[in-house]
């Protein structure tokens, strides 16, 4: 089937570029490769956001959507202070509880796919070896795994990202130059 699509493609393109007085089989290979790994990609990246539940946990247990909506949490609570090459633990495991604790509660109830997406969402932002938090971030006092202080479990305050911060600015922009339009238009007018 994979085949058989790669084929149309490329007698596609072929068509195309023989119109333009391009065709060769070479030219009508890149373009066909060109325009299929962005859509290859976009289905690896649909994968980690809408991660897939193994069919014997499935048959066991039903799993829910997560209640929280991790796609627009601030990631850079991670980013910004845990980065390689050597991940330093201390950092990045900090990092992370400062990110999860205030999801606790969420994150360890096992009829949601909360903890799953999560990591899927910290995994796309940061780019982090498989495993790394699961590894190397451990209470070593602790049976429960990670402990959260109480200042962590609290809610993070939104800080507004540089986007909506931009949005004014542009807004008042584009008034002032309407505002500077009229008046020119208007003094035109008078001396006129």
């Amino acid at each position: 089937m994979l085949k058989h699509n790669y084929d149309y493609i490329y007698r596609g393109w072929n068509w195309i570029l023989m119109g333009l007085g391009l065709a060769t089989p070479v030219t009508a290979v890149i373009l066909s490769i060109t325009l299929l790994l962005p859509s290859a990609s976009a289905s690896e990246t649909d994968q980690l956001l809408h991660p897939r539940v193994s069919a014997a946990r499935s048959l066991l247990q039903a799993q829910q959507g997560c209640p929280v909506n991790f796609e627009n949490l601030n990631y850079t609570i991670i980013t910004s202070r845990c980065r390689g090459p050597r991940y330093p633990p201390n950092i990045c495991c900090e990092a992370f509880k400062d990110l999860a604790c205030p999801y606790a509660d969420e994150l360890n109830d096992q009829t949601n796919n909360c903890a799953t997406t999560m990591f899927s969402y910290i995994n796309l932002n940061g780019h982090y070896p498989p495993g790394i938090f699961a590894n190397e971030c451990r209470d070593r006092h602790s049976k429960r795994g990670l402990e959260c202080t109480d200042a962590q479990s609290a809610p993070h305050t939104p800080t507004p990202d540089s986007s909506s911060a931009a949005t004014p600015t542009i807004c008042l922009f584009f008034l002032s130059l309407l505002f500077s339009f009229f008046i020119y238009s208007t003094t035109c007018a008078t001396i006129n």
